[in-house]
């Protein structure tokens, strides 16, 4: 056992420090009693050290935190941990209209038919603004009966060439068709080898996890991404004070239950959009997905729009990445 005041070794039956006198059992149980007021209540919007008021800033994922002041261990609790990683959001790396505007050029001059787009389109409108989105974490696994359509398409050249060592053998030679029973036996083989009934079939399996983005904005449903993906892994809580006074911070107004049911819908979707491209042929499709709690993100979102000749062009842009979440009218 340590002292927690000057951090001196100590029997474990002490009561007081040998060195420095405090009272060790008394602070250590004060401590204890400290830490647990740690759980935070769901009206949190931040964390202060039990020993010394400090204020504790977390990581995002972080669990066992030591103060920077007094060197005091914390554990968060899941309780009081899920109610403030709820909340989290993106820091804004395309933070000028120059940086956006050159991210859409690529995107607008491209090929000769749109080699002056940008040139000949008027921009309306260019705002950065932070959207919410809910993250759904989904599990899904998709079932899937197929023809296994390249296996069939070797056993087809194999009976073409079968075909024509047997029409030579039985007819004689070139010129001269099949020869005897030349059209019925190949009638025949390939009619088995390309399976009467639909050829092999064989079953495969998609499986994949998601943090799904559903934008938790209803006046944004038509901008919500099929199977854009935000970089998590650059998340922090959310802090108001981190966000330019001249970015807009939106409201949201999907509840979390919807974006649940959006979530699992989507999803199954992504998966059958997935099977398609990976199999031909299908003949059975079945999926199952799950889903999680979600965490509200909000997102840095460059909102563009151009008029070419009357024709509107528009694009959503992830000012944390750079990547292109929709565009209209390309």
């Amino acid at each position: 056992m340590y002292c927690p005041k000057c951090g001196s070794q100590l029997p474990d039956d002490a009561t007081y420090c040998m060195k420095c006198g405090t009272n060790v059992k008394e602070t250590l149980e004060k401590n204890a009693k400290a830490a647990e007021d740690v759980l935070a209540p769901t009206e949190a919007k931040a964390l202060k050290c039990p020993s010394c008021g400090a204020p504790i800033n977390p990581q995002f994922g972080e669990m066992v935190i030591t103060c920077a002041y007094c060197g005091t261990g914390i554990t968060l609790g899941n309780a009081g941990w899920k109610n403030i990683a709820k909340q989290t959001m993106l820091p804004i790396t395309l933070s000028t209209s120059e940086q956006v505007i050159t991210r859409v050029r690529g995107m607008m001059d491209v090929g000769i038919l749109h080699r002056h787009l940008m040139e000949e389109s008027k921009l309306e409108e260019m705002n950065l603004s932070m959207v919410p989105y809910w993250i759904v974490s989904a599990s899904a696994t998709t079932s899937i009966v197929a023809s296994a359509v390249a296996v069939e398409a070797g056993q087809v050249a194999t009976t073409a060439a079968l075909i024509g060592l047997m029409g030579v053998a039985m007819g004689g030679g070139r010129g001269r068709g099949f020869g005897l029973g030349g059209p019925l036996v190949a009638g025949t083989m390939i009619g088995t080898t390309m399976g009467g009934r639909g050829g092999a079939r064989k079953s495969f399996e998609i499986a994949d996890n998601y943090n799904f983005p559903i934008v938790a904005m209803k006046a944004l449903a038509s901008t919500q991404p099929r199977e854009y993906q935000f970089r998590l892994e650059e998340r922090t809580f959310f802090d108001i004070a981190k966000v330019p006074k001249d970015v807009k911070v939106l409201n949201g107004d999907v509840g979390e239950e919807v974006a649940r049911s959006q979530a699992k819908a989507l999803v199954t979707q992504l998966q059958s959009t997935k099977a398609h491209e990976q199999y031909h042929m299908i003949q059975q499709l079945h999926t199952e997905v799950e889903v999680g709690e979600a965490e509200l993100l909000h997102a840095p979102i460059w909102f563009a729009r151009y008029d070419h000749e009357g024709t509107k062009i528009a694009f959503m842009i992830d000012a944390n990445s750079g990547g292109v979440i929709s565009s209209l009218g390309i």
